[in-house]
């Protein structure tokens, strides 16, 4: 596999990389994290005229019809500049669901707001009892005049308090654990019944548990058809676990670079620490292992793109998928802990970039599935 960009895509990461580097800094962030919204929607809407909310989007919609591969120059820089933006949850998880499952007309009200920066989705699927299994849905929608009353609870909904439409799961039919019986729904955050307690995670990005108390949407808000939004969701969250190890590569190389500069500047007995070969062997460790951690996210990126085109089958993409994300969070916590300690005492602080990566770095590696969910995982479908 050439893991090198495309020449387009060298553009494309050129683009980004400014973008950030000019409305992005770590100064800018420490201002967003403090700000009422918890994002900002300049930048937001800059990525929108970039046209990076449209690349995964079909081209009939304002998209350009890419794939996981074609946001990996985007990830990688949101993750080096630790952006609080919606991506993910808009792009990978709510577009993705909409166009996967929504009728024509749906995706056609919903999708150029998207790519126009206009409208903001967000995915609640989590379930306090849920544990990262996908079916582990409790949620209930009952059938009502002219549409459906949602009831249930979703915890640590990302990016709801910031969301436009909520995308939510819940069983029209089946129990607990059953994959068939779980449809989706399009659920307006403001609408009579829907609760919110927004809280900030450890990484600062904003999120909320969802209380639903028989919320009444029209029967045209189910996206797809009843009882069978399983495997699409399941495909959004793999494609969401491969762009969120792309971020964390990202991450991990703003932390390697930032700890190269410190040991180049940093003096001890009249020298450079970066001298001493003891913590040069420890920085080329961190390296390795951001390298290895983003072959195995191109790899899962390249696997979500063959089995959406129907080339490999959707339990090699888990096997993929479930191994990338496994070796991202060894790889995140590695190089975040040796960031820290090379940066001594000062690189805990919340002034130093690197304490913020770490953060961010651990999150991730909790999102979608811990590596010991992953790990299950791999083994099951690798059998």
């Amino acid at each position: 596999m050439n893991f090198q960009y495309t020449e387009e895509q060298k553009l494309l990461a050129d683009s980004v990389a400014r973008l950030f580097e000019q409305h992005y800094d770590f100064e800018t962030r420490k201002r967003v994290i403090a700000s009422e919204p918890g994002y900002s929607l300049e930048v937001w809407q800059q990525m929108a005229e970039l046209g990076l909310l449209a690349l995964c989007l079909p081209a009939e919609h304002g998209g350009f019809d890419g794939g996981a591969l074609d946001l990996v120059a985007t990830m990688e820089a949101i993750g080096s500049a630790l952006t609080l933006e919606p991506f993910v949850s808009t792009l990978a998880l709510g577009a993705r669901l909409v166009t996967r499952c929504g009728s024509a007309s749906q995706r056609a009200d919903l999708l150029p707001g998207v790519a126009e920066g206009r409208l903001r989705l967000a995915f609640a699927h989590a379930e306090p009892e849920s544990r990262h299994e996908a079916a582990q849905v409790h949620t209930r929608a009952q059938a009502a005049a002219e549409g459906w009353l949602l009831s249930g609870a979703k915890s640590i909904v990302m990016h709801a308090p910031m969301a436009d439409r909520l995308v939510v799961s819940a069983r029209t039919a089946g129990g607990p654990g059953d994959e068939l019986g779980i449809s989706l729904f399009l659920v307006d955050p403001r609408a009579p019944g829907v609760q919110m307690k927004t809280l900030r995670t450890q990484d600062n990005h904003r999120a909320a548990d969802v209380h639903l108390e028989s919320v009444h949407v029209p029967a045209q808000a189910m996206l797809g058809e009843s009882g069978a939004a399983f495997d699409a969701i399941v495909e959004a969250l793999d494609f969401a676990t491969a762009l969120c190890c792309v971020e964390a590569v990202g991450a991990m190389k703003s932390a390697n670079l930032a700890t190269l500069e410190y040991l180049k500047t940093r003096r001890q007995f009249g020298v450079p620490i970066g001298a001493f070969q003891a913590l040069q062997h420890r920085l080329v460790d961190m390296f390795v292992s951001a390298e290895q951690a983003r072959s195995l996210a191109l790899l899962a990126c390249s696997k979500v793109d063959a089995a959406a085109r129907g080339e490999i089958s959707v339990r090699e993409r888990m096997h993929v998928v479930s191994a990338a994300k496994v070796k991202v969070s060894q790889a995140g916590r590695h190089v975040g802990q040796e960031a820290i300690q090379l940066h001594g005492g000062m690189g805990m602080t919340q002034e130093m970039k690197v304490a913020h990566s770490f953060k961010r770095l651990t999150m991730i590696a909790q999102t979608f599935g811990d590596a010991d969910h992953h790990l299950d995982r791999f083994a099951l479908t690798g059998a």
